[in-house]
């Protein structure tokens, strides 16, 4: 996807902060936080804000380009796959991880048939420790 295509379409400015901010989210699966973000680019931006981060963030959620998780550890987990998808957090460390091979469409169906209500929307989530956090509470 050409994100300043999308934003330009979408009635946005493209600014090299947003396209800098797309490209450390695009493609990575550990459902940064906008405070890991902005850790990723201040010394490459280094009058970037932690709001530009968060206003940013805002901005390509409106357009649908991430997904806002809230994976119960108080902040907000940005995912660039927007597609329904289970999560993993690890309670320990917390760590996210897409979980795939998941029938979420049959999940939502059955929620649908038990209930009588139109999902409109979904996170599924499931919380546990992580493999490595195994492996460090056995030693």
């Amino acid at each position: 996807m050409d994100i300043a295509q999308k934003l330009r379409s979408e009635g946005f400015k493209v600014t090299p902060q947003r396209i800098a901010i797309y490209n450390v989210l695009y493609g990575q699966n550990d459902h940064p936080t906008a405070e890991m973000i902005y850790q990723n680019l201040r010394k490459e931006y280094p009058t970037m804000s932690l709001a530009t981060v968060y206003k940013t963030m805002e901005i390509f959620e409106r357009i649908g380009l991430v997904k806002v998780l809230d994976m119960g550890d108080d902040c907000s987990r940005y995912d660039w796959d927007t597609h329904n998808h289970p999560h993993l957090r690890c309670t320990q460390c917390n760590r996210v991880e897409d979980l795939d091979g998941i029938d979420v469409e049959k999940i939502q169906a059955d929620v649908e048939r038990l209930s009588e209500y139109r999902v409109t929307g979904q996170q599924l989530a499931f919380e546990g420790i992580c493999p490595d956090c195994l492996r460090r509470e056995s030693h």
